[in-house]
């Protein structure tokens, strides 16, 4: 693994929400999603099916693109990522992402199953594209896919 891909895989790990951008018959929409990443750094959330992003990539409109950004004060170094590629619904997912989800969100898994069983599916966002901003070690983006 690059220095670039690891820098990317350390900014997945600080960051919390992915503002997720979809298209459809009514244009483009950007809704923001709390993800979760794995070591190919393709990254997973769930939601209700009636979102209009769910909406969008269920009907045949799985293009997307999201950025993450890791900086939150004016006085912190620019860091994130701009990602492109296909969205899916994630059919059976494995319970090890819901516990990844719950730990992100500082939660006891037992407290969203009864909601996530009901009226949430899963996504998944394979990147064909990502960027790097990192300020403290890069001038310019780097190019991790």
């Amino acid at each position: 693994m690059n220095d670039v891909t690891e820098l990317a895989l350390k900014t997945l790990e600080k960051g919390y929400l992915m503002s997720l951008a979809t298209t459809d018959q009514e244009g483009v929409w950007v809704a923001d999603v709390i993800y979760i990443h794995d070591d190919d750094l393709n990254l997973y959330w769930m939601s209700r099916t009636g979102r209009r992003h769910s909406r969008a990539i269920d009907g045949g409109y799985p293009e997307v693109a999201a950025t993450i950004t890791v900086s939150n004060k004016p006085t912190d170094t620019d860091q994130g990522l701009q990602i492109s590629g296909t969205a899916a619904r994630l059919e059976n997912p494995p319970l090890d992402l819901l516990k990844d989800w719950m730990k992100k969100k500082k939660k006891p898994v037992t407290s969203a199953i009864g909601s996530v069983l009901t009226d949430h599916v899963w996504y998944t966002l394979t990147p064909e594209r990502i960027e790097l901003i990192n300020r403290d070690h890069f001038r310019d983006r780097q190019t991790v896919r």
